[in-house]
Parts: structure tokens; C-alpha cells; sequence
């Protein structure tokens, strides 16, 4: 077996399956908020598109995708951020993925050179574990970058020098996962000029970047700035995006990487030989989903219609605040994170996540300590129903 396998830590859920087992919860419906898997239907015209296209189960994919995909998800991409000085090639910058998990993982295997004197991967604390994974399992060190409350930025300029020499990857995500925070234009121009002084790649996951709240304001993305700094062929910056949150499809494992047109390349050659792209329904009715915007505002305001309802319920007993983007919160809890998960699923039948597995102690620190990321995923009754029980909980413990 490949021995940096020993050096994987337990995924989240699989962790939270060991914390309340043998717990017997209180006999109520359960609702689960532990996990981003979004609840609200599938738009019915990106199923139609799906169940339309079945004969192309038959033929097997290529691993660029169809050429109207991969046009499709441009255009979007290129309206979407404004990239107009240095708009996408379809044939250049884009290649289908198997939503933002599989794309996230297998770019650090494409680009990290484990060949190098001890070769760094920087990621937000917290973080979507798959980053972690992915630099382990190319070679490379994991550096954990706080994003502490109030703002929970990563600040770039508390990296030390000799770690940024030995960067190769660094990974952002915004809107951020579990924060909620947003980075802004300066701070994506600061990792830019870093980018380019140390010559490293940054990959922005930006699945979460279609729910936000204020609809005349939509987060910034990285090829976005990039487009406006002028930029050539999005040279060290790769985007990666997904219809599983946007689209409430996330079993269609449909999305995007796109980017820097020679990483492109090369990445286009590593997937030949590690998996193909998306069977042709699922390219036909990701086709569909990208080309409408309808769904998603409708999809917007139903969240933002459970912030509303579930701070209102939360924000007098625990510290929490509403997050600039996502669908995530991050409260402050009054007792250790993984007593709280487990009491409250046993008192009140409602399962969130410990902070803790979300993030890693680094430098004396650990950002998730004492912190629970609620997913406000599923209907809006369950979701004020759960924020209900959880201050019926939280009363008792004062």
C-alpha cells in the first residue's frame, strides 16, 4: 500500500459516526444538519434535460467533454465575473469535472512536485478536508493558515518567507467553508503578486459562490481580479466550481476546473489517464443548468429566508452571526464542541459537526475548538424546527 495512505486523518463524518454511537436520541423526528448536501428540489427542466439524453449512455465520454459544455460553462463563467478583457476559451481554459471534490484533489496531484526539498500546500483553518488529503497524497506539507472570527481572513502576510519559497499550491475558498467569509478584490491582488513573486498556483474553490445575499453584489472570484490585472492565459490561477450547491444537484457530481491554458493542458493530459469527464446526460442537463439563472435567485432567497428565521430563533443564546455567503453557520459554543454534538443529538435528535473536525491545531492553536458548523440545508419548517431545539438545548446547559 502507498505508505503516505497512514498519513490521512478519519474524514469528518466518519468521526462524527464514532461520537454518537451508541447514543440513543430523543424520540423525535431527526434532522440533519451535519452535512452540506443540499435539500431543496432539482430544477425540473435540468432533469428533463437528463432524463431526455439517456440514449447517451451508451457512448462512452470524452475526458475534455462535449464542446457545447464546455461553451456553455464559459459563457456562464464569463458573464458570471465579467471577464471581458481576457474572456475564457472554451478549448483553452475549461475542462468538465466530477464536481469540485474530484477536481480539488486530483489538481495537487497534477501540479505538486514531491521531488522538491519538502514542497508546501497552504490551506485555510478551517477547511475542507480534501485540501489536507490532496497535499499529503502528492508529497507535499500541509501549512494550515488560521482564518480567525472576526473577519476570518487568511492573512498571507503571517506566512513566514521560508514557507511561501517553498509553496507550490495554495488553496482559498470563498465564500468560505465553514465561515461563510468572502475575500475581497485586494486580498485576491495581494496572493496574486505573492503568487507570481514565489511562483506558486492558487486554486480557488468557489463552489459556494452563487448563495449569497445582497443579489446586486455577488462575491468576487479569482479569474475576475485576475481578468482586471490583465493577467495572460489566467497564468498560476485555477478556478473550480460546481452545480451540486448552485443547482441542488449534488448527485450529479457535475462541475468545472478552469484556468491558467498551460496547467489546463497538462491536467487535461494527467485526466486521460486517471478517469474520463461526466456520462453525456449529465453533460446535456449541465448544459441546461448553467444556462439559467432563474433557479438560482429562486434557490438564494429560500436560504435567505432560513438565515432570517433560524438567527432569530439562535442569535439570543449562543454567539453566531449571519456569514457574508454559503450556507453555513459557525457558532461559538458554551461547552466543548464534540459534548455539544453529541447531547444535543441524544436531547433533541438534531446532528451538526464539532468544529474541531473541520480544522487542525497549528502553532498552538485550533480555530474550530468550541465551534459547531450548522448546515442549513434542509426545508425551512425542519430548519426552524432544529433552531428551535437547539436553544430549548442550549437553556439547559446555562
Amino acid at each position: 500500500m502507498n505508505p503516505k495512505l497512514a498519513s490521512l486523518q478519519a474524514y469528518p463524518f466518519q468521526r462524527l459516526a464514532g461520537l454518537i454511537q451508541g447514543v440513543t436520541p430523543a424520540p423525535k423526528s431527526p434532522i440533519v444538519m451535519s452535512i452540506g448536501e443540499p435539500k431543496h428540489p432539482a430544477p425540473r427542466f435540468v432533469l428533463e434535460a437528463l432524463a431526455a439524453h439517456l440514449g447517451g449512455l451508451s457512448a462512452y465520454p470524452t475526458t475534455r467533454g462535449m464542446p457545447e459544455l464546455r461553451a456553455s460553462i464559459a459563457a456562464w463563467a464569463n458573464r458570471r465575473f465579467k471577464l471581458d478583457r481576457l474572456p475564457l476559451d472554451p478549448e483553452r481554459h475549461v475542462l468538465p469535472a466530477s464536481g469540485t471534490r474530484e477536481a480539488l484533489f486530483s489538481a495537487a496531484q497534477a501540479i505538486v512536485d514531491a521531488d522538491a526539498k519538502r514542497p508546501a500546500v497552504i490551506m485555510p483553518n478551517p477547511f475542507y478536508q480534501i485540501y489536507e488529503g490532496a497535499a499529503l497524497l502528492a508529497g507535499a506539507e500541509p501549512y494550515f493558515l488560521d482564518t480567525p472570527p472576526p473577519d476570518y481572513r487568511m492573512d498571507f502576510q503571517s506566512v513566514p518567507e521560508e514557507v511561501l519559497r517553498r509553496t507550490q499550491l495554495v488553496y482559498t475558498c470563498s465564500p468560505g467553508n465553514p465561515t461563510g467569509a468572502v475575500m475581497g478584490r485586494e486580498e485576491y491582488v495581494r496572493l496574486l503578486e505573492l503568487a507570481e513573486r514565489h511562483d506558486f498556483v492558487v486554486a480557488a474553490d468557489e463552489c459556494y459562490s452563487e448563495l449569497y445575499f445582497d443579489e446586486d453584489r455577488p462575491p468576487v472570484g479569482l479569474l475576475q481580479v485576475a481578468n482586471e490585472l490583465g493577467i495572460r492565459d489566467y497564468r498560476r490561477c485555477l478556478v473550480f466550481h460546481s452545480l451540486s450547491k448552485r443547482s441542488n444537484v449534488p448527485g450529479m457530481r457535475s462541475g468545472f476546473i478552469a484556468g491558467d491554458g498551460v496547467l489546463m493542458q497538462r491536467f487535461f493530459e494527467y485526466r486521460t489517464y486517471h478517469g474520463c469527464t461526466l456520462p453525456g446526460p449529465v453533460q446535456r442537463a449541465s448544459m441546461a443548468a448553467w444556462q439559467d439563472e432563474a433557479h438560482v435567485r429562486e434557490n438564494r432567497a429560500a436560504y435567505r429566508a432560513k438565515f432570517d428565521s433560524v438567527l432569530e430563533v439562535l442569535a439570543p443564546v449562543l454567539r453566531v452571526e449571519r456569514p457574508q455567503a454559503g450556507f453555513y453557520l459557525w457558532p461559538e459554543t458554551p461547552i466543548d464542541d464534540e459534548r455539544f454534538t453529541r447531547e444535543l443529538y441524544r436531547r433533541e435528535n438534531v446532528l451538526v459537526l464539532p468544529g474541531r473536525y473541520l480544522s487542525r491545531e497549528a502553532r498552538g492553536s485550533d480555530p474550530g475548538k468550541n465551534r459547531v458548523r450548522v448546515a442549513l440545508v434542509a426545508s425551512f419548517d425542519e430548519c426552524r424546527e432544529a433552531a428551535e431545539r437547539i436553544r430549548d438545548f442550549v437553556q439547559t446547559l446555562s
